[in-house]
């Protein structure tokens, strides 16, 4: 007799992905509304014009800020997703069991003719769109950090040469800017987060558990246990 899966909704099947979806624009849009007041109170203090919503979401203020971020986590993902392909941490949901480094074996992978008849497309190919396709999720993890730091600079350019210039001082070309202590600043002031945060998680689900949740160990088993989640 053959059982039958339970079939969910659109909105079941999706809910973590539509629930973050909406936080973020919830978050976004509160950054943009308690920026603008932020914006607005020190161009008050300085003898300036305030701006409007509109003028201020389209201006290299706002967008340095979300791009800072954006890249950032981005950075995160990327140096992950490579990191735990060599490295382990015995213990951890979040690594591979000791002795398991490295890319795996076809077999382990599901590749070519190990894979089964459900497998992406690309997995059974073989040749570069294998190729490829194995390593997909890194390189388009780290396309979107390089788009988003770009992007980062050009904004937080712009915005450096506003100051300079509302401090009557010569502005700075692209390429100048990226020697400014300002730029690196804003740099590893979010990328250092990014490390602590990643480094944290990968120790604290050694020790500490989340009961059903993926990303935790399920409760009662051992420390030393790599890899299982719950």
């Amino acid at each position: 007799m053959t059982v039958r899966e339970p079939t969910y909704g659109f909105f079941r099947n999706n809910a973590l992905s539509l629930v973050f979806g909406a936080l973020f624009l919830a978050t976004l849009l509160g950054q943009s509304v308690s920026g603008l007041a932020d914006f607005n109170a020190q161009q008050v203090s300085e003898g300036l014009q305030q701006v409007g919503f509109l003028d201020y979401v389209t201006s290299s203020s706002f967008a340095v800020d979300v791009m800072e971020n954006w890249q950032s986590e981005y950075l995160q993902f990327f140096l992950y997703v490579f990191a735990t392909v060599w490295l382990v941490q015995k213990g951890s949901t979040e690594s591979k069991e000791p002795g398991q480094e490295g890319k795996e074996s076809a077999k382990d992978q599901r590749l070519g003719r190990y894979a089964d008849e459900d497998s992406p497309r690309w997995a059974r190919v073989g040749g570069f769109r294998m190729a490829l396709f194995s390593r997909s999720l890194g390189i388009v993890m780290g396309t979107f950090f390089l788009l988003t730091w770009a992007a980062s600079a050009v904004a937080g350019w712009a915005a450096f040469n506003g100051d300079q210039l509302g401090q009557r001082q010569d502005p700075v070309t692209f390429v100048g800017y990226l020697g400014e202590a300002d730029f690196w600043n804003r740099s590893f002031q979010n990328w250092q987060s990014e490390m602590l945060a990643v480094g944290s998680m990968a120790v604290f689900s050694v020790y500490l558990r989340q009961r059903g949740s993926p990303e935790s160990k399920p409760v009662g088993v051992a420390h030393a246990v790599t890899g299982q989640t719950g």
